[in-house]
């Protein structure tokens, strides 16, 4: 059972929260009193971290998987539960199928008492896994996946995000364009079915806050000189202007290639250039020096990314539900994090909670270089009725999820 008042005292402080009312029932497969057993969830062949660009010798991106992002929180989670009498602990499960997946999370579930499970997947094997589940006493976080289906049509009863969707990360760098007065965009957008959903975001935002996109035009990646008006960038630059060009390029191949050769000295931003990010690791604010020093300890040499951060936030929003209602139990805890006493230390500035009318944790978004953050979205310029941070990504008017 968890401890007495003067360790809640303790932990309280300790964690930067308050107390909440006692527990509600223990539900049937809760985990034993003074126990919460976290799940991990990942595929074997995600296509998403193999390397990029490696046929040159150079690997343009590195994602990294997030799992040591969870271990920092689960660090601090340990720490907590020492005082209030509760075991953190964290089960890892690797699947190569959407089969193997559920059968792992089943079994879990059954016999393990593990009800709260991070899931680094992609979109499509998210949306199957919580579908398939969706009977069961589990909740999924995704840490990963950006995608804005899965906080549309595709969301889940069963799914938190604590990973920003596309149209957060859209929002908060038209936020910045249109602040610094740079309206006409010019876009390039890759051929990848990602490219054309970065771009589908971006025009929504560009709607939302006024921003005018003067044109896209497709790039392809080949050496082929007949397709050179699709991989010259000075031709494919030329001939229109604009205040910024904007690159969707999923690859990493093209993108770096654009700053300081466009046909017009202009700013370049996107997957290239000023990017908007969950994370960086040039973050100095809020305690972040500190958080970033603490992964490189347990994940050398690689910095923390944005799904290492959604992955910490995730075993904090557990962590801080526990202790809040001073329960273990599925059906306490999963209500205490759709609830608006939920106040998450996002290491950005403004706490962070989850929306109502899709699940998306309500966080701010960086944009960075390769070496340094910008700006923090929301700009202070950008107001909203109830909550600032929801000028980042879809609104409740706005949605079109239906649980």
């Amino acid at each position: 059972m968890i401890k007495g008042a003067r360790g809640l005292a303790a932990a309280t402080l300790a964690a930067g929260i308050g107390v909440s009312p006692p527990p509600t029932a223990a539900h049937p497969d809760s985990p034993e009193p003074g126990a919460m057993k976290l799940g991990y969830v990942e595929l074997a062949d995600d296509s998403r971290y193999a390397d990029r660009g490696a046929h040159s010798g150079i690997v343009f991106t590195d994602l990294g998987r997030p799992y040591q992002g969870s271990q920092v929180a689960l660090e601090d989670a340990r720490a907590i539960g020492r005082v209030i009498g509760v075991e953190f602990s964290m089960e890892k499960s690797t699947a190569a199928s959407g089969d193997e997946l559920v059968q792992q999370i089943s079994d879990r579930v059954t016999s393990g008492g593990v009800h709260f499970v991070l899931a680094d997947l992609p979109a499509a094997a998210l949306k199957d896994l919580a579908r398939r589940l969706a009977d069961r006493p589990v909740m999924f976080f995704n840490i990963s996946a950006s995608d804005d289906s899965l906080r549309a049509a595709d969301c889940a009863n069963n799914v938190l995000h604590t990973y920003p969707s596309e149209a957060m990360l859209s929002d908060a760098l038209i936020q910045y364009l249109v602040a610094k007065g740079w309206l006409q965009i010019l876009v390039l957008r890759g051929p990848a079915p990602e490219d054309a959903a970065t771009v589908a975001a971006l025009q929504r935002s560009a709607r939302k806050f006024g921003a005018n996109i003067v044109e896209t035009r497709p790039f392809l990646l080949t050496n082929d000189p007949r397709n050179r008006e699709q991989t010259n960038i000075v031709l494919m630059t030329g001939g229109v202007r604009y205040d910024v060009v904007y690159v969707a390029d999923s690859s990493g191949e093209f993108g770096r290639y654009v700053p300081y050769e466009t046909s017009l000295p202009r700013p370049v931003v996107g997957t290239a250039g000023l990017a908007p990010t969950a994370w960086s690791w040039s973050w100095d604010r809020d305690a972040a020096v500190q958080l970033q020093h603490r992964y490189e300890k347990v994940s050398p040499p690689r910095r923390m990314n944005g799904a290492d951060w959604a992955a910490w936030e995730a075993v904090k929003a557990v962590t801080q539900a526990v202790m809040r209602t001073r329960s273990t139990d599925f059906d306490a805890v999963r209500t205490f994090l759709f609830s608006d006493k939920l106040t998450l230390d996002t290491v950005k500035g403004n706490p962070g909670s989850f929306r109502a009318w899709d699940h998306q944790l309500r966080a701010p978004v960086l944009l960075s270089t390769a070496d340094a953050v910008i700006e923090r979205a929301p700009l202070p310029q950008y107001l909203h009725q109830t909550n600032v941070l929801d000028t980042l990504g879809i609104d409740a008017p706005e949605t079109a999820c239906r649980f």
